[in-house]
């Protein structure tokens, strides 16, 4: 049987103070009690880009205004695959919160820990703490 291929965009917010914006998956879903970068699946007919400013709007409350990908990740779970869009998303209008009631935090990037994150995002997570310039 071939497996369901999930394409997802997901944001990571990044303010002047070297921090990014982190939301906590909830218990009862895929991956839930994860922490991840907002996002989520892109809808029939949209670009990676424009899922990322309309699932940014619905979950965290902020208006992209500027983004940059910044890395494209494959991943297999038993049951699905899914593509990861990874963009950089250092300017917003109005401030990140946890839209639908979900848990969030702004964390130093520096002190992202990769296993707290679901495995598809370790890589992403990997390259965000060892080069904390970027």
């Amino acid at each position: 049987m071939e497996k369901k291929h999930l394409h997802i965009a997901a944001g990571i917010i990044k303010n002047s103070n070297d921090e990014i914006f982190i939301t906590q998956r909830s218990a009862d879903s895929h991956m839930g009690g994860f922490w991840e970068f907002p996002g989520g699946k892109l809808e029939q007919g949209e670009t990676p880009e424009q899922a990322l400013i309309r699932e940014l709007k619905e979950e965290v409350g902020i208006t992209a205004t500027h983004s940059e990908m910044m890395d494209t990740i494959t991943h297999d779970f038993p049951d699905r695959r899914i593509t990861l869009y990874f963009f950089l998303v250092d300017e917003w209008k109005d401030e990140p919160f946890g839209k639908e009631g979900q848990p969030s935090r702004w964390v130093l990037q520096s002190k992202l820990i990769a296993d707290e994150f679901p495995p598809a995002n370790r890589s992403i997570v990997d390259l965000l703490t060892k080069d904390g310039s970027n």
